[in-house]
C-alpha cells in the first residue's frame, strides 16, 4: 500500500466526492453524495458497505457493477469513519505509518 500524506488523501478525497457525483447522475440515484458520506461515516454492520453500494446499483452487467464496487472501495476507504474517531482508514494507516516508522 503507497503511503500517501494528509493532502494527498485530501486531494484523492475531494476526485471520489465527483466520480461519486457523476456516478449518482449516470445511474439516476434518488441518492444524494451526502447520503453515502453519512452512511459510511456511520457504519455500524458489516453488510453497510453493500448498503452503498445499492445506491448505484440498477441491474447493470458485470461491469457496470465492477466501476461500482471500485468506486464505492474508494470512498470507503478515503471518507471518514464515526467508529475511527472521524479519520478515513487511509489516514488511520497514515497515523500508523508515522508513529511506528515507515517500511519497517
Amino acid at each position: 500500500m503507497e503511503i500517501e500524506s494528509k493532502q494527498q488523501i485530501l486531494t484523492r478525497r475531494k476526485e471520489i466526492e465527483q466520480e461519486l457525483l457523476d456516478m449518482l447522475k449516470e445511474t439516476k440515484s434518488d441518492f444524494s453524495l451526502q447520503h453515502v458520506k453519512d452512511a459510511i461515516f456511520h457504519e455500524e454492520d458489516s453488510d453497510d458497505m453493500m448498503k452503498v453500494v445499492a445506491m448505484f446499483d440498477r441491474g447493470g452487467d458485470a461491469s457496470e457493477l465492477s466501476n461500482i464496487l471500485e468506486l464505492v472501495t474508494d470512498a470507503w476507504n478515503y471518507f471518514p469513519h464515526d467508529a475511527l474517531k472521524g479519520l478515513s482508514p487511509r489516514e488511520m494507516f497514515l497515523e500508523y505509518e508515522n508513529q511506528h516508522g515507515k517500511n519497517k
